[in-house]
């Protein structure tokens, strides 16, 4: 077993609503292993970045969380990831559940080919809610928080794929807030968006962060420092090291580190 990378800010505290913790976690594709006994606490209402060159796994462990990549043939994994201290992998867990509860928002905008207010009135339906003025409240509600709604609440009934992209992925992040989830994940959300639409993405996260645990997956050093609290850095299916964001950045413990944030390699 591999040593667990220094991590700042330990306690032996009960965990708050929306934190996260993977003890000795391991997972393969098939004969190919894509991370290697990971040991990361996630702190609640906080921005996480996870750094690291492209196929580190950054994104498998993401994914891991919300066990979407069980959906991927011929996969297992070792060890064991918690939100508020019990196992995502339980056996009498309802998969659809931990997803209500842990929000997935993708690098390419993918909103359903439906109304604005269809997109964000999905999940509720499906749980059950079917008041329209149930409904009503929730869609605006969600479609403020991830701080839209103005430009929407005229076009409710209108194509969702008639919006821009920095707004289809703005409804996606209040679609999956339409669910009140504690853990929300993103993928790569603003690397196919213009600067503009960055900055109103990162703006949005640091507004969230004070209702829920945000984990979100980059390849730009500098939106990781912009936007995070802590950052993860990930090599070859590994955490190096992780700890707050202006450590990480500015006096990095570990070498590899420093080489990846400085561009020596990566």
């Amino acid at each position: 077993m591999t040593a667990a990378p220094r991590q700042d800010g330990d306690s032996g505290a009960a965990p708050e609503l929306g934190t996260l913790e993977a003890t000795d976690f391991s997972f393969w594709y098939g004969k190919k292993q894509a991370l290697k006994e990971i040991n990361l606490r996630i702190p609640a209402r906080s921005i996480t970045a996870l750094i690291g060159p492209s196929g580190c796994g950054k994104s498998t462990f993401l994914r891991s969380i919300n066990r979407l990549n069980e959906l991927i043939p011929g996969v297992r994994h070792e060890g064991d990831i918690c939100l508020d201290g019990a196992s995502v992998f339980r056996r009498d867990l309802d998969v659809v559940a931990l997803r209500q509860r842990v929000g997935m928002v993708f690098q390419r905008w993918n909103p359903f080919p439906k109304s604005v207010y269809d997109n964000v009135a999905y999940g509720p339906r499906i749980n059950g809610v079917r008041a329209g003025s149930a409904l009503d409240e929730i869609v605006e509600g969600s479609l403020r928080r991830a701080a839209i709604w103005d430009e929407v609440k005229d076009r409710l009934r209108q194509s969702a794929l008639g919006l821009s992209g920095g707004q289809q992925q703005r409804l996606c992040i209040a679609r999956a807030l339409a669910n009140k989830p504690e853990l929300l994940l993103l993928d790569e959300p603003a690397s196919a968006l213009d600067p503009i639409a960055t900055q109103k993405i990162e703006e949005l996260l640091y507004e969230l962060k004070s209702e829920l645990t945000i984990m979100i997956v980059t390849h730009n050093l500098q939106q990781a420092a912009r936007a995070s609290d802590h950052t993860a850095f990930f090599f070859l299916g590994e955490l190096v090291e992780f700890g707050p964001t202006e450590r990480m950045f500015t006096r990095p413990q570990q070498e590899k580190t420093d080489a990846y944030i400085t561009g020596r390699f990566g």
